[in-house]
């Protein structure tokens, strides 16, 4: 008699994660640069535009704990 899911097979995600492990085998990580080192100037200005981005805005939740994001100020529309 069959069983629905047998324990020789797997499924596409098991195959998915045994398939990117070989891979991860051979190539090793993705990220491979250190953590700890100087901030160039360029990425101290693209940091400081995207926290005055976020600034903008405004995170709101409802009462069913969904959230959204709104703008700070309705007349700006400087990102939109």
């Amino acid at each position: 008699m069959g069983k629905g899911n047998s324990e020789g097979k797997e499924n596409a995600s098991q195959r998915f994660m045994r398939a990117t492990g070989r891979l991860r085998a051979i190539f090793g990580p993705a990220n491979r640069s250190s953590l700890v080192h100087d901030m160039t100037e360029e990425n101290r200005r693209l940091l400081a535009q995207r926290e005055a981005e976020t600034q903008q805005w405004e995170t709101v939740t409802r009462p069913d704990g969904s959230t959204y994001v709104v703008p700070r100020n309705p007349e700006d529309k400087s990102l939109r």
